[in-house]
């Protein structure tokens, strides 16, 4: 079981901004940029071409969905978009807050936020969607 099934499962407390029944989002523990989030199927899937094709366009219009309230919220030029799939064998796509190329660029250090500061980026977020 990966660490994103025991989020889906409630074992592993997560900043969620967005669910419905087979996809969630939340906030990036060691994000790029404030709003940096993770869309996933809730169903345990390594590689994000082996999805069904059902399941494959279901995640990518949910992230739509999550980046527009994302760019509402995040003050930004773009929403970036990265499928890496190295770090969690667990379908997952990063949205990302970007205002320059270098945005993306995984390598860069991760930041790093206070619970609190992660609790008032999520309010904002689930916020945008009733915008």
């Amino acid at each position: 079981m990966t660490i994103f099934s025991k989020i889906v499962a409630g074992e592993i407390p997560a900043h969620v901004v967005a669910e419905s029944n087979e996809f969630l989002a939340f906030l990036d523990i060691s994000p790029l940029a404030e709003g940096h989030v993770l869309v996933i199927p809730k169903k345990e899937v390594d590689y994000i071409f082996d999805l069904d094709d059902e399941t494959y366009t279901g995640l990518h219009i949910f992230a739509k969905i999550v980046a527009t309230a994302l760019k509402k919220a995040i003050p930004c030029k773009r929403i970036g978009v990265a499928v890496i799939g190295l770090e969690v064998p667990h379908v997952h796509i990063h949205l990302i807050p970007m205002n320059r190329v270098d945005d993306l660029n995984f390598s860069r250090p991760k930041l790093s936020f206070t619970p609190e500061e992660l609790v008032a980026t999520k309010e904002k977020i689930k916020a945008a969607f009733r915008e």
